[in-house]
């Protein structure tokens, strides 16, 4: 899936600004990205100015969206990140930083309208090798962003 739509899905499920997705992608201490960065990635990619988002910047932001929504563990080291970006990897952070269960990975893809069964669901967050590994499809990735947008939107809704 394109680095921009992850980053445009995301933007909306957690209704912020450009300068806030900034903030975010530096807490990853990647300190080379401006808000017109950000404006130019949000851009369709039809429209005049924009820029792709690329996997190193799309790396930064998905950790920064870990620190931004879990807190830095400060027992332990940053980790390095992952090159190059994956659909598993993006729904693997998403699901760290979002502090998804595995019964609540049903619940967001069943919101979207999609059915998935225990080893499916296990094999995408297999590491690349395994036997079991599967990747994860942009269908697949479009509607787990859906059903989290419908998920958190509507719990933001209800309060």
């Amino acid at each position: 899936m394109i680095n921009n739509d992850v980053l445009r899905s995301v933007r909306y499920i957690l209704a912020v600004n450009d300068a806030r997705i900034v903030e975010i992608i530096k807490m990853s201490d990647f300190q080379d990205v401006s808000e017109d960065d950000v404006i130019s990635f949000l851009k369709k990619d039809d429209e005049a100015g924009f820029q792709e988002c690329s996997d190193k910047i799309m790396a930064h932001f998905l950790d920064g969206l870990v620190i931004y929504k879990r807190g830095k563990d400060e027992s332990r080291p940053t980790p390095p990140i992952e090159l190059p970006m994956t659909n598993n990897i993006i729904l693997k952070k998403l699901r760290v930083a979002f502090e998804l269960q595995e019964g609540d990975m049903y619940d967001v893809m069943e919101t979207a309208g999609i059915r998935v069964s225990k080893p499916e669901l296990s094999a995408l967050f297999r590491k690349y090798g395994h036997k079991n590994y599967r990747p994860c499809g942009d269908q697949f990735l479009r509607n787990f962003l859906k059903g989290l947008t419908i998920c958190i939107q509507g719990e933001s809704k209800a309060k």
